[in-house]
């Protein structure tokens, strides 16, 4: 199908670009890769009055580590998560979500912005921005402001972003010495969404145990899930296999999937346990060889 008729804008700074949402208020949309936005405007479930391309605004493409944080651009394609050897070596959770992202073709166009404010309750990246304890930040016509990840994330294609806010930056804390990560996936071809994801992130002190954890699900209720029982049951436990055990049942226990063509609810739940061990025991694997 052909989408509705719509007033098209490329502003070339951020301020220009608020101030183009906040006009429309709430009936324009930002395109950056486009490739979530563009197939539902095909299928008229959404009908913007306004494309606001934020692709000419400079200096939204980046992926940088200062003394605090990793930094990364709204702007940032899918595929430079896989092309960055910062991410490989330090956050290599984001590293594993991206490989299975779809096919060379998103992953060249789509970006991580498009990709953690979509809202789609089965995307990849938003439960690793979970357990990474990523913030967002957001830029409206009145200042900039920082939301937490696990804030965002409010219902099925719903966050805490405002119709007149354009996300700038995700920054996820420096990752540090002992600290490990991991994303599994369960997908019933590569590329496709998933049945269940898994985001696990641990960090060990120095005698070895878990000095605090992330865990986060993907798939299985009406938006990316912060299993944050597991991760209180984590902390201060050796990071083995009778802790982790007890941590996917935890994380199974908030789950709320349901049956359609990718498998029924009872198979997905059950899955839940079976990537949450998979997911902590290879970001202990990871964390044991440093960050």
């Amino acid at each position: 199908m052909i989408p509705p008729r719509f007033e098209y804008f490329a502003p070339s700074s951020i301020d220009e670009a608020v101030q183009i949402l906040d006009r429309f208020g709430g009936e324009a949309k930002v395109l950056a890769g486009g490739q979530s936005l563009l197939p539902v405007m095909k299928l008229r479930l959404a009908e913007p009055r306004a494309l606001v391309d934020i692709n000419r605004i400079p200096d939204l493409a980046h992926i940088r580590e200062d003394a605090k944080s990793l930094r990364i651009g709204a702007t940032t394609r899918t595929n430079d998560l896989n092309d960055s050897e910062l991410i490989h070596a330090r956050y290599p959770i984001l590293s594993d979500a991206a490989y299975e992202i779809a096919d060379p073709l998103v992953r060249n166009m789509g970006t991580v912005g498009g990709n953690v404010s979509h809202g789609d309750p089965a995307n990849d990246l938003p439960a690793c921005m979970l357990a990474l304890g990523a913030h967002f930040v957001v830029r409206s016509p009145t200042g900039t402001r920082t939301i937490p990840a696990k804030e965002f994330y409010q219902d099925t294609f719903v966050t805490a972003l405002e119709s007149n806010e354009l996300l700038l930056e995700i920054q996820i804390p420096k990752a540090r010495p002992g600290q490990g990560n991991a994303y599994v996936k369960l997908e019933k071809r590569i590329g496709d969404f998933p049945i269940v994801g898994v985001a696990a992130n641990l960090v060990l002190t120095t005698k070895g145990t878990i000095e605090s954890a992330g865990l986060a699900l993907t798939a299985v209720g009406p938006t990316a899930l912060k299993a944050t029982e597991a991760e209180r049951h984590l902390v201060g436990k050796a990071p083995e296999d009778d802790a982790f055990q007890r941590a996917a049942e935890l994380a199974q226990e908030i789950t709320s999937p349901v049956s359609d063509l990718r498998g029924p609810a009872e198979y997905k739940r059950a899955m839940v346990r079976v990537l949450a061990l998979r997911a902590l025991h290879r970001a202990s694997a990871r964390a044991h060889g440093g960050a």
